[in-house]
């Protein structure tokens, strides 16, 4: 009969609510990033993938004054041993550490191409070579001191650090960022020698106040450089909290060229920028000339950055100009704080700047007092040790006989009592005379401990135990233990000198001194931050403002703001004549160009929108959409070609066309009417426009388009319809408007509005005749066609041209 299966051990379905299964696991896997992989620990400031990186350098003896190891081996071990993830991974995160521009102190000495700071991909691992630095060094230190709790590796081979006993203050030191779930950090680095400073004045003041502790940390030091421009307020307000902002920008001089030239030399640039990308925003911003004050953009960096800006004339003040520049390129950034770190290597916290120095503090107690114990053990087993070993020296002729004679040196150097040895009746001779070993039943030869007694004849067993026979070693009341008896059979025949039983007794001393100081430091706190401010000396001394690089990069200033000022006081000022035709091809001829000169223009393409203007200018031109774009006459092309497309200057649709182009002039009005016969009296100050997109100011229904765009100079207006009817109204009875559809003009039967305009009516309403000669209906004659607004009209006079425009 076959065996039936045991319904518990057969696979079964477990049911659970959807909402929880999926909240469960995603939980998990948001613990696990925000634990092991986005956050750092506030006591190493380190993730877990830098911290098996340095372990597995260090497994490697990769220390600062050895050789190098290609990273492709550095890279391997670690993923094999450690850190279970690809490769490229691992290899980006060891390259970051190795580099001068994204952290503040390299914790990897790399040799090879590493990346730079145009942002260009370090080579792969194959071809470079790394090592520890000074600074990983100093982090490391103490693991073999059980410094730190180790816990086994992923697959329970190795055992790995949880944590660093780092010497330095790296969290800050260094700075970190990541994103987790829910969650994310972004700490700046900081100048060593200032927190070394803080600690030392938290450790004298655990209550210090967060405003106190900004004296001796002002702000972030990044690795790049930079103008810190943040208010000292805001500053102290994102230490407090531990959220907050910096703005940086970058460093520049004014570097004299002779004969009142000069140029822009950029020295540093912002952190986490890359100079390449930061090149081309710069091109691009001249392009689209957003700043019409800069001219060319250079870049002469080698080993250092040197970005050379030059100014469009010798007029512009290099602070407006670099104003501007701020405002629109990367060369002032907003570096966002959040001191969103892991507190005690498990809760996720953020924290102002005391919290993450008290928690780098009590970590460097832990570490202290666990390296205190680890070496009071050692004093331990060294004093018994070298006190075993004092007390072979001292009885140095009975210990060599027990090792020369005896079959089992080491019980026989540990028993005690050899007075009941004897008794045992354990001594008998050998052939030879020799002292024998053990009889049945006992560990120890007692007769081998004999020095003045008579020798046993052979064959015979001594009854009593020979005169001077010791009881014991020498002043012990005890035998040695088992560590004592290793140490002397262990013990190197050069060591049976005079000098070593002198040097053994002058180490015990000094080791009974050391362990009174350990036990001293272990039971008084005073003793212990004393040792850490010691130790805090050290880093800084060797870390600090007086060695090469510990100096301070980044320095402060506060921000001048730029304020708009107007483009006649940036830009040279030049006469020039804009020329737009009508396939909307636009340009800016140098000077005033008479009226007769012809002008050459694509095939097929011919004059439409020609006038004076100057550099300065703000050109408006209003579209058949009724939106109105504002153009730059600086930044127009010049006369030397056909010009440009202007629809590559604006966002004005295909479709749309050009109605109007004209100059802006500050006070100006203009009256602007639609096809269908709707129309208001605008500000010019109300039609410009800040964006390419333009700004609506009539409002069109379709098929109705916008129409007129007239300067309002007179008193009058006359409207001519399709129909060619005429009205003349006074401008009074139109309102003025900054947007909007208006109000009607004249009535029309059939068709719309073909032109307007205005005029004094005293001076009457003129216009050319096909013949090019002006003519003129001056009141009363003009009083026929005189009318409220809104009215049909009256035909227009004889002579009125064709084209039913007041201009030809």
């Amino acid at each position: 009969m076959a065996d039936i299966p045991d319904p518990d051990d057969t696979p079964r379905d477990i049911a659970e609510p959807l909402r929880r299964a999926i909240g469960e696991r995603y939980l998990t896997y948001a613990l696990s990033t925000i634990m092991h992989r986005a956050l750092p620990d506030a006591r190493d400031g380190l993730k877990p993938v830098h911290r098996r990186i340095l372990y597995a350098m260090r497994e490697l003896r990769l220390s600062p004054g050895g050789g190098f190891r290609k990273s492709a081996k550095i890279a391997g071990d670690v993923m094999g041993n450690y850190h279970p993830h690809g490769d490229a991974a691992i290899y980006d995160a060891m390259a970051r550490l190795a580099q001068d521009f994204a952290v503040r102190y390299p914790l990897v000495d790399g040799q090879g191409n590493f990346g730079n700071i145009d942002g260009d991909n370090p080579a792969a691992s194959r071809y470079t070579e790394a090592r520890l630095t000074a600074l990983a060094e100093a982090l490391l230190d103490g693991l073999d001191e059980d410094a730190v709790d180790f816990r086994d590796n992923y697959d329970g081979t190795l055992r790995e650090p949880v944590v660093l006993p780092a010497a330095v203050p790296n969290l800050l030191a260094n700075g970190s960022s990541g994103i987790a779930v829910g969650m994310a950090t972004n700490i700046p680095p900081h100048n060593i020698d200032e927190l070394v400073g803080a600690c030392l004045h938290l450790i004298k003041a655990p209550d210090a106040r967060d405003e106190t502790l900004l004296t001796y940390v002002p702000g972030p030091d990044f690795p790049t450089g930079g103008v810190i421009v943040e208010p000292k307020e805001s500053i102290a307000e994102a230490y407090r909290t531990g959220r907050g902002g910096f703005r940086l920008r970058c460093r520049w001089e004014q570097e004299d060229l002779g004969k009142g030239t000069w140029q822009i030399v950029v020295t540093e640039i912002p952190y986490q920028v890359q100079k390449s990308k930061l090149i081309e925003k710069l091109a691009e911003v001249i392009q689209l000339k957003k700043v019409p004050l800069l001219a060319d953009v250079r870049d002469e960096s080698a080993d250092d950055v040197r970005i050379v800006l030059e100014p469009r004339s010798r007029n512009v003040d290099p602070e407006m100009l670099m104003g501007m520049l701020y405002r629109n390129s990367d060369l002032e950034v907003r570096f966002a704080l959040n001191l969103n770190v892991l507190i005690d290597g498990v809760t996720p916290k953020v924290c102002s700047l005391k919290e993450v120095l008290r928690a780098f503090l009590d970590h460097r107690r832990d570490v202290l007092q666990r390296r205190a114990r680890h070496r009071l053990r050692k004093i331990d087993h060294r004093l018994e040790v070298v006190d075993g070993l004092i007390t072979a020296f001292l009885n140095l002729d009975r210990v060599i006989d027990i090792i020369r004679y005896d079959d089992a040196p080491k019980q026989a150097l540990m028993y005690e009592d050899w007075s009941r040895a004897h008794q045992a009746g354990i001594a008998r001779a050998t052939d030879e005379g020799d002292y024998a070993s053990p009889l049945e039943g006992v560990d120890v030869a007692a007769l081998a401990l004999v020095t003045d007694a008579e020798a046993v004849a052979p064959g015979e067993i001594a009854e009593e135990a020979p005169q001077g026979v010791p009881q014991r070693f020498d002043g012990r009341e005890n035998g040695l233990s088992d560590v004592q008896a290793d140490a002397i059979l262990n013990m190197r025949l050069r060591s049976l000198r005079r000098l070593e039983e002198l040097e053994l007794v002058a180490e015990r001393d000094a080791l009974m001194k050391e362990r009174a100081e350990l036990v001293d430091l272990l039971e008084d706190e005073g003793l212990q931050w004393g040792r850490i401010a010691g130790e805090l000396r050290e880093v800084r001394a060797k870390f600090g403002a007086k060695v090469e690089g510990g100096q301070r990069r980044t320095g402060f200033a506060e921000a001048e703001e730029v304020a708009e000022v107007p483009l006649d006081a940036m830009i040279d000022r030049e006469p020039v004549t804009i020329v737009c035709s009508q396939m909307g091809w636009i340009r800016a001829m140098t000077g005033h160009l008479p009226a007769q000169r012809e002008l050459r223009y694509k095939d097929g393409d011919g004059p439409r929108h020609r006038f004076h203007a100057e550099t300065t200018d703000r050109l408006l031109l209003l579209g058949s959409n009724g939106r109105v774009y504002t153009l730059q006459a600086s930044q127009l092309p010049g006369g030397r070609g056909m010009g440009e497309p202007v629809r590559l200057m604006i966002d004005m649709p295909n479709e749309v066309e050009i109605v109007a182009l004209f100059a802006h002039r500050p006070g100006g009005k203009r009256l602007i009417a639609s096809s269908a016969g709707d129309g208001f009296v605008v500000a010019e100050e109300e039609m410009l426009a800040q964006t390419r997109a333009g700004k609506q100011v009539l409002n069109v229904r379709a098929p109705a388009v916008a129409k007129v765009c007239r300067a309002l100079e007179g008193d009058h207006v006359a409207v001519v319809g399709e129909n060619r009817k005429l009205l003349v109204f006074p401008v009074a009875e139109l309102p003025e408007m900054g947007k909007g559809k208006g109000v009607r003009l004249q009535k029309y039967k059939d068709g719309g509005l073909s032109d307007a305009t205005t005029f004094r009516y005293a001076a009457g309403l003129s216009w050319q005749d096909p013949a090019g000669r002006t003519r003129t209906v001056a009141p009363p004659e003009l009083d026929e066609w005189r009318g409220a607004r809104a009215g049909s009209g009256r035909m227009a006079p004889r002579g009125f041209p064709r084209e039913n425009r007041f201009d030809g």
